[in-house]
């Protein structure tokens, strides 16, 4: 099996089981509809694993284009490659996304909330406010990076590698992924997003592409600054990418926090306005 060939497959089975699972839990009169969060994580970490465990061994199984272009920034993968792996991510993606539409087929028509609909091939932030979700997306990328070099930096029995790695998943889901769903993985939204654009779904509404930047930009910075903090405090190397990154973190991480203290001043202004009006009413 070719590299191009294992990560249209492996992105393919994240997307079938990743994507599947939230329409089992959004869709409208599904046997898992309601089963919540921890259904999904869990289900997302062991995608993970069996894609990893189908095409590990043909392509190292990135099956995300952050890790793709996190691993080469430090020199773990070569830079000609990550046009091809990149491309092929993509493909595996909007493949799965299609074949989880097919599998739902009744239940898109029994289901009237659009959001819902698009929940099952893209993410949302849980409150709009773009600079926090970019952060909210950059730490989970960047833990996720840094998790993957720290397994790879350990001697595990052969075979579980890809269980570790499927706890990863699930660890970053459950404490990091309320604020934006977790796309971490810049194929696994964009991709499905392009599905949802162009199938025939019932009612389904817009594709919400004025946020799709988000789960572009923030996975695969926070890849990228991922693997370069990686190498700068557990090997030592602290290369001028790793300070160039790290002064646009601190820009992003301040803009956000602006942004956030803007908003609740002006929350506390208006609460002050309006006892004001009421005592003098």
């Amino acid at each position: 099996m070719s590299e191009f060939v294992a990560e249209v497959i492996g992105t393919m089975i994240l997307i079938i089981f990743g994507g599947g699972v939230v329409a089992g839990v959004v869709l409208k009169d599904s046997k898992a509809e309601g089963s919540g969060w921890v259904v999904i994580t869990i289900a997302w970490g062991l995608a993970v694993t069996m894609a990893v465990y189908a095409v590990g061994a043909f392509s190292g199984a990135h099956i995300n284009p952050a890790v793709t272009l996190g691993l080469a920034s430090v020199g773990e993968f070569p830079w000609e490659k990550v046009p091809l792996y990149i491309a092929a991510q993509m493909v595996g993606a909007i493949i799965g996304a299609f074949i989880v539409f097919l599998n739902y087929l009744p239940h898109w028509r029994r289901t009237e909330d659009q959001g819902a609909k698009l929940a099952v091939f893209s993410t949302d932030p849980a409150i709009h406010s773009p600079f926090s979700n970019l952060v909210s997306e950059t730490i989970g990328t960047a833990v996720l990076v840094m998790g993957l070099l720290f397994i790879g930096a350990n001697d595990f029995t052969e075979g579980l590698n890809p269980l570790i790695v499927g706890a990863l998943i699930i660890a970053i889901g459950m404490s990091l992924g309320g604020a934006t769903g977790y796309a971490i993985n810049p194929a696994r939204d964009l991709g499905p997003r392009i599905a949802h654009a162009i199938l025939p779904i019932p009612g389904k509404g817009d594709s919400n592409w004025g946020y799709a930047w988000v789960p572009i930009v923030g996975p695969l910075f926070g890849g990228v600054y991922g693997a370069v903090f990686y190498k700068a405090f557990f090997t030592g190397d602290y290369s001028p990418v790793f300070w160039g990154l790290s002064v646009v973190m601190l820009l992003i991480l301040i803009g956000a926090a602006n942004t956030e203290l803007k908003k609740g001043r002006k929350k506390t202004d208006h609460l002050e306005e309006n006892k004001i009006v009421g005592k003098t009413v």
